[in-house]
């Protein structure tokens, strides 16, 4: 074995018997603390629970309905005209609202185009250089109560363009 498999091997176990020493140390209910965080994470998932159902709605109901592949194809010439593939267009609008669709996405492409095309590689770049803001704002917003967020959204949806342009001219200038 490797010396970083056998970090990666042995780092969880080492971590947990680290944690129960301290605990035991300090002459802590490691135990009941445990259980006690375990009540709070289930909790915690419970209270997420609506805005994650209502998130995934919300996305089912956009792919579903055309309304995207109408965008789309409103934009594809001036898109194609420019020198983007208009194929990458649904992984950039879903990229900010939802990993799992985004992933569901990029696969499509990669399967459609192949992981050595450009819009595979495109799509793969765009999967690594974006992040799921509205989930993430959503989730952890929600958690903590935080009903303001509207310069959390503009920065973040800001940060997904930077990181949607940046892999354009990225995979362009090295693939393309």
């Amino acid at each position: 074995m490797g010396i970083v498999t056998t970090i990666s091997t042995w780092l969880i176990p080492c971590f947990l018997l680290l944690v129960l020493g301290v605990a035991q140390w300090k002459k802590l209910p490691s135990y009941e603390l445990f259980v006690e965080g375990g009540k709070e994470g289930v909790q915690l998932a419970f209270s997420l629970l609506p805005f994650l159902v209502g998130m995934l709605v919300a996305i089912s109901i956009l792919r579903s309905s055309g309304a995207l592949d109408a965008s789309i194809g409103l934009i594809a010439p001036i898109l194609t005209a420019i020198g983007i593939p208009p194929d990458i267009v649904p992984l950039a609008l879903v990229r900010p609202i939802s990993g799992n669709a985004a992933l569901g996405v990029t696969s499509e492409l990669i399967a459609t185009h192949g992981p050595d095309s450009f819009i595979g590689r495109l799509a793969s770049t765009m999967q690594g250089s974006t992040d799921t803001t509205l989930y993430i704002l959503t989730v952890y917003f929600g958690a903590v109560g935080i009903k303001k967020m509207r310069y959390a959204v503009k920065v973040g949806l800001l940060a997904d363009l930077v990181g949607i342009i940046a892999s354009i001219i990225i995979v362009t200038l090295i693939f393309g």
